[in-house]
């Protein structure tokens, strides 16, 4: 007589008083975080860069997980730091696949686990199944088996950590690299000044578009509460859920190690990522509105990689900034509509600037 499958359900985390959500006058600068499961799943010792964006997003994703989670990793940056030398930093079951089968071996895993419990083969209940994939396997060389994963809506939750790059193997060019941003396969120079001359492929929007009724969301490590939950909703919800997580990396990126936190938060007040989640019972999108604004200017200036563009280049990201504030339904400031004009950023040249102050973590 077949066993049911019975399903873990994760509460979701308080938002109320996230000071990453407040503006600069009401608190942003507020560590805050709800009280946090004490398992933690991701533990040191790993061999991750000092101020590694993935690194983060592994720790919080698994806190969120919990336990009783299983883990695939494709080949990528968190697959060469976290498992050399047969020593790893995980307490739950991790398995490394090829960088182009995380979604065909999440599939197959996701499918045993329901036959073997159906059987009585495992006492359930049915784990947390977790794939983590950087943007050059989820976007670029495993897309294809992770949308067939979602196409069939297996049970598990399928994450890609965006650091737009391939970064483990020397920093070269992704389809998540955004436009401008110099790597070794798209050096600035004469005959291309911008480096990079497409912009970034918009893979969260691929996902949820086609694959209509599986649970997709973006979210940055800057906003760890947000990160939490979402990856919480994709857990408890049985079927296929996608979750796109913008991850900084110093080493690709030149930024001081400290500022991971304050980048990914740059990136939403400057629209260049946009923050939301796909409800598939209704198909809308729900956008997180911050509450600061930045001209694109505040993000780029922080960066070495982008310390090679022209005043043509800014204008061209504000402008695609500008466009994603309206995709968002907010009203666009003046200021950041008159950065779309290169005469305005002619002064880039002349100016110096200094690192903004690292406003906290955790916030």
């Amino acid at each position: 007589m077949a066993s049911e499958v019975v399903r873990q359900y994760l509460p979701l985390f308080d938002e109320d008083g996230r000071g990453a959500a407040s503006s600069d006058e009401t608190g942003r600068d507020r560590h805050y975080l709800p009280d946090m499961p004490e398992e933690d799943p991701y533990q040191a010792g790993h061999r991750t860069c000092a101020g590694c964006g993935p690194a983060i997003e592994y720790r919080w994703v698994l806190k969120a997980a919990g336990q009783d989670t299983v883990v695939a990793g494709p080949t990528g940056c968190m697959y060469v730091a976290n498992s050399t030398y047969l020593c790893t930093p995980y307490t739950v079951p991790w398995a490394h696949t090829p960088i182009a089968s995380g979604g065909s071996f999440t599939s197959g895993m996701a499918a045993g686990y329901e036959a073997m419990i159906r059987k009585g083969r495992h006492p359930g209940p049915y784990p947390n199944i977790i794939v983590m994939a950087g943007d050059g396997s989820a976007a670029d060389i495993g897309l294809g088996s992770i949308s067939g994963a979602l196409y069939r809506n297996h049970d598990a939750l399928f994450i890609c950590y965006d650091n737009e790059c391939y970064a483990n193997t020397g920093i070269q060019v992704s389809p998540t690299t955004p436009y401008a941003g110099m790597t070794t396969f798209t050096p600035s120079g004469k005959a291309i000044p911008e480096g990079k001359k497409l912009p970034p492929k918009n893979l969260a929007k691929m996902m949820a578009e086609g694959h209509p009724h599986c649970y997709v969301a973006t979210t940055t490590v800057g906003y760890p509460v947000d990160l939490m939950n979402k990856t919480r909703k994709g857990l408890n919800r049985q079927g296929a859920a996608f979750l796109h997580c913008f991850t900084p990396c110093q080493k690709g990126w030149v930024y001081q190690t400290s500022m991971t936190v304050e980048i990914s938060r740059r990136v939403v007040e400057a629209g260049l990522f946009p923050v939301w989640e796909y409800d598939p019972a209704d198909r809308t999108y729900h956008y997180f509105h911050p509450p600061v604004q930045r001209p694109v200017t505040d993000y780029l200036a922080m960066q070495g990689r982008f310390g090679h563009m022209l005043p043509e280049h800014v204008a061209a990201t504000q402008r695609a900034a500008n466009l994603n504030w309206q995709d968002m339904g907010m009203d666009v400031p003046p200021k950041l509509r008159e950065g779309e004009d290169p005469a305005r950023h002619e002064r880039l040249s002349q100016e110096e600037y200094a690192m903004p102050l690292n406003r906290g973590v955790g916030a």
